[in-house]
């Protein structure tokens, strides 16, 4: 059973009371609804009153949006909850990941490229400052993966690198962090480890094979870390640790091997047993593949908590989800003594974190400390600071090209790169205020560059412009599409130096088909280019003839501010080193 005078709780006794009888006096409905988080789907008062009511809810995820709007559903939300409920966010990047105006400082593989600890550290204190001036109480972080596999893009920019004594250090300086913030909870995920499968658990079986011995080495030291610091909770993948598995249970045939979520083998033997985890657990997102593909909904719910996890994340729809767990529970197939083991770390933590001492009208602060909170100048200066430090200069085979100057490279193409289109990422910067008319990072360049004194334009391609004719009425020829094959002399004249700007935030690049045109370096030895990658740093994978090549990690203005300052400094400037392997372990790349 849970100890609650030990850590991550060290309760007193009148802490350790308030949980006990506050189970004591709980209806089965009001125990199962503590195991819940949901995702909120409206700030209607009369939707949140009647959720919070009827459902019990333990803990509360909600979309973006501004911090006002966060901050006043917050309120409702405590208001009409019998037991302090979790209000988590994603502030795995910044204050931004609990409202739309608030500060980004940094994802996880820019402040890898710092090397500075103090920046994991400030990352998990601004954040979270601005968090909890909203009234949330728990971030779902730090991203304790290592990215492994540069073919993975579900942590390639979240995780703080691929050496695990940096994503030890800098997770735990994130927590840390977080801390100072009293009363505040962190969740580290995804336990036991992403970044080593290329698969996203969103839509696949995610598998981390690593053996006992290199897990322990690995992942399992990164855990270790932050349960010795303190770590209150732990977010469950649904990633599958089979050589693990098999040491535990030989027996175990593959039909039998689960993802994490849903194993006894992994989030209690070795989780509980063996890296004596004495806090809480909650499962990740249940719509995922990786967890919804093992068994029906109607076992999976169950098995979750029965396996160890404490609270699982997300309703599909909420009467069937709570009917089937409150089922489980009143015929035993959830028993009485892991319902209780559950809910005393869930009340636990609740303890720990003083939202039992609060009365309702303070768990969440008053309107005006948002004036004073949310996008201090304090914070900003570090997302700059963050930027000057990370940009890296990873490969330079071109030596001279650096730095650029008007006099040398008057004129300079940009080709803007982009990945998959992405519907729903148009329609989030839409709803988080990013709409349609901000600048594009390939905008930004061109205009940061003209300000240097150079002559910047954006490429636009064949096919951007049979676009064009079609929207104007017009028939386009086809001809247009193969026209670039053309004498080369004809097309060097026309820039003195491309920059292929890759603007990419999961996948891979992807490039038109025009032959001989602009947007494929295929003149890397007819032209001075130089490649940059404002969002996924493994680009080389795709184009590995790039001869000099820059990870800027993000395009936030600071960010591309820091970028140019560079470019036109010099080699010397670029202050980030690699976290990552970005020639993706292909040897031509490094040509």
């Amino acid at each position: 059973m849970t100890d609650l005078r030990a850590k991550p709780y060290f309760l007193d006794d009148e802490g350790i009371a308030w949980v006990e009888n506050t189970i004591a006096s709980m209806s089965a409905e009001e125990k199962v609804g503590q195991l819940f988080f949901q995702l909120m789907a409206s700030q209607d008062e009369a939707y949140l009153k009647d959720l919070m009511e009827r459902f019990h809810l333990g803990g509360c995820r909600y979309n973006n949006m501004p911090s006002a709007m966060v901050q006043n559903q917050n309120r409702i939300l405590q208001q009409y909850a019998k037991v302090p409920v979790f209000i988590a966010c994603n502030t795995e990047s910044g204050g931004d990941g609990a409202a739309a105006d608030g500060t980004h400082i940094g994802a996880g593989i820019k402040i890898g490229a710092t090397g500075k600890n103090e920046y994991a550290r400030a990352l998990g204190k601004y954040a979270n400052a601005e968090a909890a001036a909203i009234g949330c109480n728990m971030a779902f972080a730090p991203v304790c993966d290592i990215h492994y596999n540069w073919l993975n893009t579900e942590v390639v920019t979240r995780a703080f690198g691929n050496d695990p004594g940096r994503v030890a250090a800098m997770s735990l300086a994130y927590m840390e962090g977080a801390h100072e913030n009293g009363g505040f909870a962190c969740a580290a995920k995804h336990f036991p480890g992403n970044g080593l499968d290329h698969r996203d658990a969103h839509m696949a079986n995610n598998i981390n094979g690593m053996s006992v011995e290199e897990w322990d080495a690995t992942y399992g030291m990164v855990y270790r870390t932050l349960i010795d610091g303190g770590l209150d909770a732990i977010m469950g993948g649904h990633i599958m640790l089979p050589e693990y598995a098999r040491a535990i249970n030989p027996a175990i045939t593959p039909d039998e091997m689960m993802p994490a979520t849903l194993s006894y083998d992994i989030m209690t033997t070795l989780l509980r047993d063996k890296l004596g985890f004495n806090g809480m657990v909650v499962t990740d997102a249940s719509h995922m593949v990786a967890m919804t593909d093992r068994m029906t909904r109607r076992e999976m719910l169950p098995a979750a908590i029965n396996a160890g996890c404490d609270m699982f994340l997300f309703f599909n729809d909420p009467d069937e989800d709570f009917a089937t767990m409150l089922e489980a529970y009143t015929t035993g197939r959830i028993s009485e003594e892991r319902m209780t083991e559950a809910l005393t770390r869930i009340l636990g933590l609740k303890a720990k974190m003083g939202l039992h001492k609060k009365a309702k009208a303070d768990l969440v602060p008053a309107p005006e400390v948002l004036a004073s909170e949310i996008g201090k100048q304090e914070y900003r200066d570090v997302h700059a600071a963050i930027a000057r430090d990370a940009v890296t200069l990873v490969k330079y085979k071109d030596e001279g090209v650096l730095p650029l100057t008007p006099e040398k490279y008057k004129r300079i193409m940009i080709v803007h790169v982009k990945g998959p289109d992405s519907p729903f990422m148009a329609l989030a910067a839409m709803a988080m205020g990013g709409g349609m008319n901000r600048k594009t990072p390939a905008e930004d360049l061109r205009d940061r560059l003209i300000e240097k004194g150079f002559d910047a334009f954006i490429y636009e391609s064949p096919l951007e412009k049979m676009k064009k004719m079609i929207a104007a009425g017009e028939k386009p020829s086809l001809n247009l599409y193969f026209a670039g094959k053309n004498a080369i002399a004809d097309f060097t004249s026309q820039q003195d130096l491309v920059i292929t700007l890759c603007d990419v935030m999961s996948g891979r690049p992807v490039f038109g088909m025009s032959k001989g045109g602009g947007e494929i370096p295929w003149y890397v030895f007819e032209l001075p280019v130089v490649g940059i990658s404002v969002n996924a740093p493994t680009m080389l994978a795709d184009v590995p003839q790039f001869r000099t090549y820059i990870n800027a990690y993000d395009s936030k203005p600071a960010t591309m501010e820091a970028l140019v300052d560079a470019l036109v400094a010099g080699p010397d400037a670029f202050k980030g080193k690699d976290p990552i392997d970005s020639f993706c372990g292909l040897w031509d790349a490094r040509l």
